[in-house]
């Protein structure tokens, strides 16, 4: 009789345990200064992390309880979650630019998540207008862009060629900042993000934007290349729903400036 008891427990507990077996858990992170792709945000008196991909991300979760993704409440650099997504400790990252240095690293699955535009911002009191990239080269060294590091538009101006680019700064607030300082002509960030910023440092009445966009660029989720093919199919599978019941436009569209 006691065996029979025995049996009928391990056979309870390997049952209750099973799905939570059947879990994949994705590793990511919230990189920092990607607003609005995450975006600080104030509940009663605790900071929580939200955005375009934590959105994506709970919405993944809903679609599909057997995979989980953890790590999107914790901020870190771009550069740091690049190595250690090579040390094998980030899974995926969300919103990566289709160029050579992301690709190497990364896998970008279709579909498009979004897709944005990038703006220039001046000073207020700057009268200069641009077109193109053709119009910036030709200001020569009063031309210098302000862009973040390590963030995939620099790699996109510099492969236009003969545009001077300063990366030094690491967020919206600093770049801003020197544009105001003169340290650069113009500031070049994405929309949805960039309105947010000069807003968030009240600086409307001395920065303004040309209205015109100088580059639009779509974005993709990146998982790490040697991640089991299984787990990136499921992935796949999931953000292909999202795009045809519209879940991917619909986030999006809550965050445009």
């Amino acid at each position: 009789m006691r065996v029979v008891f025995y049996l009928f427990c391990l056979t309870m507990i390997l049952g209750y345990a099973s799905p939570s077996d059947a879990v994949i858990v994705l590793r990511t992170a919230a990189q920092e200064s990607s607003e609005p792709k995450y975006i600080t945000q104030s509940k009663t008196s605790e900071n929580s992390i939200g955005g375009i991909c934590v959105d994506i991300f709970k919405r993944i979760e809903k679609l599909d309880p057997e995979l989980q993704i953890i790590g999107h409440q914790n901020w870190m650099p771009r550069a740091r979650i690049d190595a250690q997504a090579k040390a094998g400790n980030i899974d995926l990252i969300c919103g990566l630019q289709k160029i050579p240095r992301n690709t190497a690293l990364y896998e970008l699955l279709n579909p498009t998540l979004f897709s944005v535009e990038y703006l220039l911002a001046v000073r207020a009191d700057d009268n200069v207008t641009v077109d193109n990239w053709d119009d910036i080269r030709r200001l020569g060294d009063d031309g210098i862009i302000l862009a973040i590091r390590g963030f995939g538009i620099v790699d996109i101006v510099r492969d236009v060629g003969g545009l001077t680019v300063d990366a030094g700064a690491t967020s919206s607030i600093s770049n801003l900042k020197k544009l105001l300082m003169g340290r650069g002509r113009f500031y070049c960030h994405r929309s949805p993000g960039i309105k947010h910023a000069i807003r968030q440092a009240g600086l409307q009445d001395q920065i303004r934007l040309i209205n015109k966009p100088i580059h639009t660029e779509k974005f993709f989720m990146g998982i790490r290349k040697d991640l089991p093919a299984d787990q990136v199919k499921r992935v796949n599978t999931v953000l292909s729903q999202m795009e045809q019941n519209g879940d991917l436009k619909r986030i999006f569209e809550k965050y445009k400036e």
